[in-house]
């Protein structure tokens, strides 16, 4: 069974940074694009970012400039380092991919950003 576990979530204050990680068994990353979505409480789920199998990375221009999603194929694990944390970046953040036609979504994480 195809399983996406993040971790890394936390409290942090404002100008903090955090590391998320995304692993995955039974399904290689690295042949599928991955993105990080986050949901904060009584709003939708919103996209962040996300890295295709070719390398190439898009981000939501909320987080762009402060966020960096990358792949460790060895570890099979995707990254979302982010910087310049602000209390709007308050969520659960989750890691999602797509393989043969099935849609994967992990548990998430929580991330945290006050004083």
């Amino acid at each position: 069974q195809v399983q996406l576990v993040e971790s890394g979530g936390g409290l942090v204050q404002p100008g903090g940074s955090l590391r998320l990680s995304c692993a995955a068994s039974r399904i290689i990353l690295s042949t599928n694009f991955v993105g990080w979505y986050r949901q904060a409480p009584g709003k939708e789920r919103e996209w962040v970012a996300t890295v295709v199998s070719g390398g190439a990375r898009d981000y939501a221009d909320s987080v762009k400039g402060r966020f960096v999603i990358s792949r460790d194929n060895e570890k099979n694990t995707v990254y979302l380092q982010m910087n310049s944390l602000k209390p709007e970046d308050t969520a659960v953040y989750y890691c999602h991919t797509v393989n043969r036609g099935a849609k994967y979504w992990g548990q998430g994480t929580q991330v945290t950003v006050s004083s």
